[in-house]
């Protein structure tokens, strides 16, 4: 309880003039996320939701720590703002696992109400970034993508779905980031669950499909999966795509 009450402290004392919509010069402390990752996701990624939403009250203030400190683009480095948007990516995701709990996938999830242009879950703009209502998509495809030439961040950020890149059962931090993004590259290519790969076929995500732009901007997709696969393709193997597993990772 008091750890607890230490981080709420330093979560208000950390908001400053972000509360009302502005921007904070200081990265916040992801060590709350770090703790709750290492505590409720398995190495293997799955999930215990049941555990966070035990843990609900830690979660929430991370996520307000988040929310009330959007990165000053001139003064942050690009460590620090691609470390806080992927984590802020995952922290609201497991928020909106927590919050529908129980749930089969995230599709069947979003607002109660039909609105206009918000097509699925994460066109849905259920929080708060510096003051201004935002949504996943917009984190994914207005910042993370537009941003930063990193298509590493398909393989961190994590969409709560069985044929997702597993998540990382620790926090982004801006130190370690380019580590972290390799590790967690390695990892998912060479994941005989999510990617078959040997030398002449390679049967593979559909992540790879969806964003192939992303992965084939210097080379071709096989000179992409080729920096991370164990197993070499060759130039000229046959590439298809797993279907997409939506259900629950937990």
């Amino acid at each position: 309880m008091y750890n607890l009450m230490i981080a709420l402290v330093f979560s208000l004392l950390s908001c400053g003039a972000s509360d009302l919509g502005g921007i904070n010069t200081t990265p916040p402390d992801h060590s709350v996320w770090n703790e709750l990752l290492g505590k409720h996701v398995k190495e293997d990624g799955m999930v215990d939701y049941r555990g966070f939403i035990r843990d609900r009250e830690k979660l929430e203030i991370y996520l307000k720590t988040i929310s009330s400190n959007s990165p000053d683009r001139e003064k942050w480095s690009e460590e620090e703002q691609l470390a806080y948007w992927i984590n802020a990516y995952n922290a609201f995701t497991v928020k909106l696992i927590v919050d529908n709990y129980p749930v089969e996938s995230i599709r069947d999830l979003g607002p109660k109400l039909k609105i206009p242009l918000i097509k699925d879950v994460w066109h849905y703009k259920f929080f708060k970034i510096g003051g201004q209502e935002s949504s996943l998509d917009e984190i994914e495809h207005g910042i993370l993508r537009k941003e930063f030439e990193e298509p590493r961040i398909h393989f961190a950020i994590n969409c709560a779905s069985f044929s997702c890149p597993p998540l990382l059962n620790e926090a982004f931090v801006p130190e370690r980031i380019d580590q972290q993004l390799d590790e967690v590259a390695k990892s998912f290519i060479n994941d005989p669950k999510r990617n078959k790969i040997s030398k002449d076929k390679a049967e593979i995500s559909s992540i790879f499909s969806w964003f192939k732009g992303d992965f084939t901007k210097n080379g071709s997709l096989i000179d992409f999966l080729n920096q991370y696969s164990k197993v070499k393709l060759s130039s000229n193997a046959k590439i298809s795509h797993l279907d997409y597993d939506w259900s629950l990772n937990e």
